[in-house]
């Protein structure tokens, strides 16, 4: 679904991605780890159209579209703070992003999926500014299923939520997942990415590091990995 090949992006000569090659196959969430300046939003932003690659390439579904319209075509992206307009409901902010994007999904349909993302029935008809934060991303996962995205991106998706809403938020990426979704997460939290993820992959400075599957981590072992790996090239 999402193919990065040896993209490499700087800034005033520094290097914020580095040759990074990397695959998300429908069906999987690839977990982006790494500290703070380690290229994590700059390859989002270069998946997503936001940022021109100096070199390499990035292959959408199969698309030979330029990267933004391939972006536009088939993927979506759920920030870390999904912003809505306060003083609509939940089901009129979907509308209204909707009609943005041209589609024209019905309320029932609307009403369908934010079922299907968990928001309650009593919160589908108020106010955004009632909202949890745990709230809106789901409300965003809502926007991105009506468009028929077949790509999910997400920056920090589980930051700041509270245990429960984290819970919550992983057993859906998992049941987007099995239903073909290809997501591709860039996060800090070591704990949610092992119980969510198939794949974790880590930068520092850029590259890619590391890479570990899902069925070779025992619990704690992604941690133990993480902080060895960043040992090793920190010095």
């Amino acid at each position: 679904m999402l193919t990065i090949n040896n993209l490499t992006k700087s800034f005033a000569n520094r290097s914020a991605v580095n040759s990074l090659s990397l695959n998300v196959a429908r069906g999987e969430v690839y977990a982006l780890l790494g500290p703070n300046g380690a290229g994590k939003s700059t390859t989002i932003g270069c998946v997503l159209g936001f940022v021109s690659p100096d070199s390499g390439t990035i292959n959408i579904a199969d698309s030979a579209l330029p990267t933004a319209e391939a972006a536009i075509a088939h993927a979506a992206y759920i920030s870390e703070n999904v912003a809505l307009y306060e003083k609509l409901t939940g089901v009129e902010n979907v509308e209204f992003f909707m009609r943005l994007t041209g589609h024209k999904p019905t309320r029932a349909a609307i009403e369908s999926l934010l079922d299907r993302a968990g928001v309650p029935a009593d919160a589908w008809h108020r106010l955004a500014e009632t909202y949890s934060k745990g709230m809106r991303q789901k409300v965003g996962v809502v926007m991105a299923l009506a468009k028929g995205a077949e790509l999910l991106v997400l920056d920090e998706p589980t930051s700041g939520l509270d245990p429960h809403a984290s819970v919550e938020f992983g057993k859906l990426m998992r049941s987007l997942a099995a239903d073909g979704a290809a997501i591709l997460m860039a996060t800090h939290d070591l704990f949610r990415a092992q119980e969510i993820a198939d794949t974790c992959g880590m930068l520092v400075d850029g590259k890619l590091v590391g890479e570990w599957k899902k069925e070779a981590l025992d619990a704690g072992e992604l941690e133990r990995h993480y902080l060895t790996t960043l040992a090793k090239f920190s010095q």
